[in-house]
């Protein structure tokens, strides 16, 4: 008898990652960067390779692709992945491979006259997401997420699920949506029942409650806010259901917005959160308040907000000001 055939490496770190219950965004960038990684390197096998197959490899995105450091330590990362979790090959290596630097940039922030202004021009789903992104921190993943136990509408406030880092939190929600919010997830209860009559109710469920509550994945609580309006197969499980709103769609209602209301910044989604914090801290909340409604594990990641609300370098006047007349 033939042994079975062993999976090809990519479906075996495929199998891995799933076990480790990585996101489906991580899992394709991980296979895309092992991929690119063993095509540049002549489809040569990991296991014969090294640190200067992985340092070639990183300098030519650096040098030929121009990428970004960030780009750069995230296809490090997959490779480091390969290895160490898929090969299980030591890599004693590891410390002479070079790690790009990224920079610190300060972030791009409205004003908050400007900030009104994009709301103005904002309406429907998106108008509530993007809403709900400056009125909270909230990252637009984290918003999206959010199920309908998450929010407690009469102490206004949000609990956001595994955010960044795994982690929990509480961030405000603002008395200004509620009358919006509460309607949306009026017509969500009526999809929802829609979709219990046509057998597509579950969504997906955190694994450790998965297996524990089989049947909580189509119970009104754990369903997503903001829902997709049709149905798609969920590309791991097969499910064919509901996922939630698309990222895309705030980020094209944010640029739109953004051009009608004639702002001549870059604006994305993630800006709103940058928009959150720095007017908070202009108007007087302590940054150890604001780093807990952004979820920072270490304030002085908080910290770079006050030196956008700085005017001049550390606050100081410009000498041309104090002699014009």
């Amino acid at each position: 008898m033939h042994a079975p055939q062993q999976p090809k490496l990519l479906e075996q770190m495929r199998a891995v990652i799933r076990v480790k219950h990585y996101s489906l965004a991580t899992e394709k960038n991980y296979l895309q960067w092992a991929k690119r990684f063993i095509l540049f390197n002549g489809k040569r096998h990991p296991a014969d390779m090294g640190a200067p197959e992985v340092e070639a490899f990183l300098s030519a995105l650096a040098t030929e692709r121009n990428v970004s450091a960030s780009t750069q330590n995230q296809a490090m990362h997959a490779i480091l992945f390969l290895y160490r979790d898929v090969l299980h090959i030591d890599l004693p290596w590891l410390d002479g491979v070079t790690r790009a630097k990224v920079s610190k940039r300060l972030p791009s922030v409205l004003t908050q006259q400007e900030t009104a202004a994009l709301l103005a021009h904002v309406s429907g789903t998106n108008g509530l997401i993007i809403r709900l992104l400056y009125g909270t921190g909230m990252r637009i993943n984290e918003c999206l997420r959010l199920r309908i136990k998450d929010v407690d509408l009469a102490r206004r406030l949000i609990t956001i699920r595994e955010g960044k880092g795994n982690k929990d939190r509480v961030t405000m929600l603002p008395a200004s949506v509620v009358e919006d919010l509460i309607q949306h997830i009026d017509e969500r209860r009526r999809w929802h029942n829609i979709d219990l009559s046509t057998g597509h109710a579950d969504v997906e469920m955190p694994d450790a409650i998965a297996r524990k509550y089989p049947r909580a994945a189509s119970e009104w609580a754990w369903q997503y806010i903001f829902a997709a309006p049709t149905y798609s197969t969920d590309p791991r499980s097969g499910s064919v259901r509901r996922h939630h709103w698309s990222e895309r769609n705030i980020q094209r209602a944010v640029k739109v917005a953004a051009q009608e209301a004639r702002i001549h910044k870059l604006v994305h989604p993630h800006t709103l959160r940058h928009c959150f914090a720095t007017h908070l801290l202009e108007t007087g909340s302590d940054i150890r308040t604001v780093q807990e409604l952004l979820g920072h594990s270490d304030v002085s990641t908080t910290m770079i907000y006050t030196h956008v609300i700085n005017r001049g370098a550390c606050g100081a006047t410009s000498p041309l000001d104090r002699i014009a007349t």
